[in-house]
């Protein structure tokens, strides 16, 4: 795992964020995890780095990722009445996920996406796990099915991931960290 502290070096980039550079330096530095490893349920979190998407998804409701096996994955969980929904990424507006608008930080624009994500839901999965290369080091990511997007991630320690999604659209990688989650298979609407 990373030998410079990566509790102290996570805890700094939650509370004053991280420049991209930095963040995808930070990102190449760490090891590599299979995707057999990933299976399972993980908890989401946004980590800063000045990213349209830093203050976006989670008060959105965005709760993590599911990893049923290789060939089915997850790749958007949210959360309504403590209740998960795995929802289809092919139906968001991919312009909006580009580029939210500010008003997607409003409330009244939280409790809308809130009351739709039933509609958005699937019992389909819309992703896979692969072992890609990035940077000359082969680790798990996450193949969109729909979206021409890419979850690569690096292990953290062995409850956490880093993760770094890479849009085609877009300038710079958006991070985020993956804790693991108790088993949320049998959860209503899970």
């Amino acid at each position: 795992m990373v030998t410079d502290a990566p509790d102290a070096r996570i805890a700094a980039w939650r509370r004053d964020g991280l420049p991209p550079l930095d963040a995808e330096a930070l990102f190449d530095r760490l090891p590599p995890v299979m995707p057999q490893d990933l299976l399972g349920a993980w908890k989401g979190e946004a980590l800063p780095t000045r990213h349209p998407f830093d203050d976006v998804l989670g008060p959105l409701g965005w709760w993590g990722k599911r990893f049923h096996d290789v060939d089915r994955v997850d790749p958007l969980l949210f959360e309504r009445r403590g209740v998960l929904h795995a929802v289809d990424p092919g139906l968001l507006p991919s312009a909006l996920a580009l580029h939210p608008p500010a008003f997607a930080r409003r409330p009244a624009v939280r409790r809308l996406v809130q009351a739709i994500l039933p509609l958005l839901a699937t019992r389909s999965p819309r992703a896979r796990l692969r072992s890609v290369d990035r940077g000359g080091l082969s680790s798990a990511a996450m193949i969109y099915d729909d979206l021409p997007v890419i979850d690569h991630f690096r292990s953290v320690d062995a409850m956490r991931v880093l993760g770094l999604m890479d849009y085609r659209d877009m300038p710079a990688p958006f991070f985020f960290l993956l804790t693991r989650a108790n088993d949320t298979s049998s959860r209503p609407g899970a």
